[in-house]
């Protein structure tokens, strides 16, 4: 029997970590057990998802299976767009001009601000009373 060939990537996005596994295939993504279009109801997600697909002309031609956790779902989308970029990467190295024009082989730094003490959030203030 042959060697089952996958490709893996780890995306991160806020808090969110997504582990992501190619396989050639017909197509079908599952993410924690479920179906693609279950886990991410919202057509904006999978748009976002199937971008680093569309780019490389690999939408149909792997099955992707994703265990992510941490975060909400648009942080858990980025992971989840983070990792397939990086496990193409590691199918073919020719894909590396084109996802990282694209802005996806890089991992959005941008955070949640922490909770400063003595205050009620991270900016906001109690409110200022004069008398």
């Amino acid at each position: 029997m042959a060697a089952l060939t996958q490709y893996y990537g780890t995306g991160r996005r806020k808090t969110s970590v997504a582990r992501v596994w190619l396989r050639p295939g017909q197509g079908t993504m599952v993410v924690n057990r479920r179906s693609f279009e279950d886990y991410f109801p919202g057509e904006t997600f999978r748009m976002i998802i199937c971008q680093p697909l569309q780019l490389t002309n690999t939408l149909g031609q792997f099955d992707v299976r994703v265990n992510v956790g941490g975060g909400g779902v648009s942080g858990q989308a980025g992971a989840v767009r983070h990792g397939i970029a990086r496990a193409l990467l590691a199918f073919d190295e020719k894909f590396r001009s084109a996802l990282k024009r694209a802005g996806l082989l890089t991992r959005d730094p941008r955070m949640r601000e922490r909770k400063k003490y003595g205050q009620p959030g991270a900016r906001k203030q109690f409110q200022y009373s004069k008398r």
